[in-house]
This record gives structure tokens, C-alpha cells and sequence, in this order.
């Protein structure tokens, strides 16, 4: 792990992420919007209009924070609009690295080697931590948003006129529930395992867990009456809960000690994870290679050895 410092790399300790033993997860840097006129979005600046050929999305197809935003731009068929870099799974003194290797795509922005460096060309004087997504602006040379919930938003909605796809995951009818859904989720779930998987007490450890597992019971119990998380229509909220639910076997039950069930011993909770991933071009974002080799590769301080499991074999058929 490490950070830049006034535009300086700089390693970073486990423990330095952690407060009284809980895993915090640090606040994105950038934060503005691409909007369909140019106009400011929620926050940030304005001037960023949806263009094709405009912006650049880089992503580890490890994270599951990068993975929504890699899941939204091929539901809104943004292939042809948004190009894509892909980051070298493993994580280690650099950060995130362009490091050839199967699946990478390379920087076309400035040939870079580190992904920090992106964020200093960005940003000569950052400072904070260097994380995937970013999504960048080719026209003025800068990071328009490194926060996935945001970029997401943006790739729903602002490139519709581009594509003619119009299809809304973030329906103004719903949002007071997506943003419920999103908010209990977000805490006990995808923040959760890695509350579990990062803390550095037991008493941490225990608590993370124990949410986590209770959320994953509701949403197996909830999976009886309904197909989705708010009905029977796929919201923002079920794409922000897939790319933790897609990981849970492979790394977060062992990786993350999160090991009380495996996501298969939930019946109804996997086969929505399987609708899911089935639905058009969604498989295509999943690399669980990738994600494997970055969670046991990248993270010495859990598994130092850095070997990474065969295993599971998963079997995603419907």
C-alpha cells in the first residue's frame, strides 16, 4: 500500500488505514462530474460534457470498487465512447502498476509505468491515496472523479444522448430506496468484509464478520419474496452488491476470513449472484484470475508467503 505526499510516492503501513483495530477506508480526492450539457454535477466543477472519445476509465478488474464502474460503462454500451486501461493485478511497492501481463491494458495516456503517476500528472502537488477507478479527462489532462459510486451515476445517465441507451439504473421513483439499500450494503457488506479481512483486533474482526453474515442471511431471506434487491426491476444497488458477491468464494471466505458459509450455502442469495453475472456482457467484467493473484499476491501483511489457491471451483452455470 502507499500514498503520494506533496507528488511524492510513499509506502504506507496497514495500520495506518486502521482506527482502534477497524479498517477505514479512505475518501476518493476528485470529485467531479461528466454531465450531458458540460454543467456542474453534485459536486466538483463544471465543464465536463459527455463526448465521445473524451475520457478514460482505468480499473483493477481485482477491485470491486473499479468492477461497478467497469460493469456500468458495458450495461450503458459505453465500449466505443469510454476507452479502458486495466492495472496489473498485483499491488505491491508501487501501487497499482501498468506492469505487462495477461489482461493488462496500458496506459495511453502518457505511457505510464505507476498509476501515481496519472494522479501527479493530474496533480503535481497530491497528496492522498492512489486508488482505482479513475476516470480521465483526455481534453484538459486531468482526473475528473476517482469515486466508482459517482462515476457509475455519471455512466448512467450523462452519455444516454451518445448511445441512445436509456435504460436508468437510478430512477428518480426509487431513489429514496436505492439509497437505503445502498447505505445498509455499503456498511455491513462491501465495507464489511473488508472490515473482517483488514482489522487488526479480534474484538474488530468478530463484529465485521457478524455483520456481514447477518446481512447475507437477510438477503437470502429477502430472495424469496423478490428477484431483485427493490422488486423486480435491476437498480445501481444490485450492481454495487454483485461485485462483492462475485468475489466472496474466491478470496473474501478464505482471504478475508469470512468463513462462517460460503456464498453457495445460500441459496437464494447465489442464484441471484448467477442472474446476475449472466445478464449481457456482465461475465465479460468478471476475472477472478485477477482478482485472486491481487488479494493473496498484493497482501503480504495477511498472506506473506503470496501464494495464491488454486481453488474454489466455481460453477457459475444458471
Amino acid at each position: 500500500m502507499g500514498l503520494l505526499v506533496n507528488g511524492v510516492w510513499q509506502q504506507q503501513s496497514l495500520e495506518e488505514l486502521s482506527k482502534n483495530g477497524n479498517f477505514v477506508k479512505p475518501d476518493a480526492a476528485f470529485k467531479n462530474w461528466v454531465t450531458a450539457d458540460g454543467s456542474a454535477g453534485p459536486t466538483g466543477v463544471g465543464g465536463f460534457k459527455a463526448e465521445k472519445g473524451r475520457y478514460h476509465l482505468v480499473v483493477s478488474y481485482a477491485c470491486p470498487w473499479a468492477s461497478r464502474t467497469l460493469v456500468m460503462r458495458v450495461l450503458k454500451d459505453l465500449e466505443d465512447i469510454v476507452s479502458l486501461s486495466v492495472v496489473n493485478p498485483l499491488m505491491l511497492e508501487q501501487g497499482w502498476t501498468f506492469e505487462a501481463g495477461d489482461k493488462v491494458v496500458a496506459d495511453p495516456i502518457m505511457g505510464a509505468d505507476y498509476l501515481h503517476q496519472l494522479y501527479t500528472l493530474s496533480n503535481p502537488d497530491y497528496t492522498g491515496r492512489v486508488s482505482v477507478p479513475i476516470l480521465w479527462d483526455k481534453k484538459t489532462g486531468q482526473i475528473v472523479s476517482n469515486e466508482s459510486a459517482d462515476i457509475m451515476r455519471m455512466f448512467n445517465s450523462a452519455f444516454n444522448d451518445l448511445t441512445g441507451n436509456q435504460v436508468d439504473y437510478y430512477p428518480e421513483s426509487l431513489r429514496e430506496q436505492i439509497e437505503q439499500m445502498n447505505e445498509w450494503i455499503y456498511t455491513t457488506f462491501n465495507q464489511g468484509v473488508y472490515k473482517a479481512g483488514m482489522a487488526s483486533s479480534q474484538s474488530a474482526y468478530e463484529k465485521a464478520v457478524t455483520d456481514v453474515f447477518e446481512t447475507m442471511e437477510k438477503l437470502n431471506q429477502l430472495f424469496t419474496k423478490q428477484t431483485y434487491l427493490l422488486g423486480d426491476k435491476v437498480t445501481e444497488a444490485d450492481w454495487r452488491l454483485f461485485t462483492t458477491l462475485v468475489r466472496f468464494d474466491a478470496v473474501y471466505y478464505g482471504h478475508f476470513k469470512c468463513n462462517l458459509k460460503r456464498l453457495v450455502d445460500f441459496p437464494n442469495l447465489w442464484n441471484y449472484t448467477k442472474r446476475l453475472y449472466h445478464q449481457p456482457k456482465i461475465a465479460d467484467t468478471v476475472h477472478l484470475d485477477h482478482v485472486k493473484i491481487h488479494y493473496y499476491g498484493s497482501h503480504r501483511h495477511i498472506n506473506p508467503t503470496g501464494i495464491v489457491p488454486l481453488g474454489p471451483d466455481i460453477d457459475w452455470s444458471l
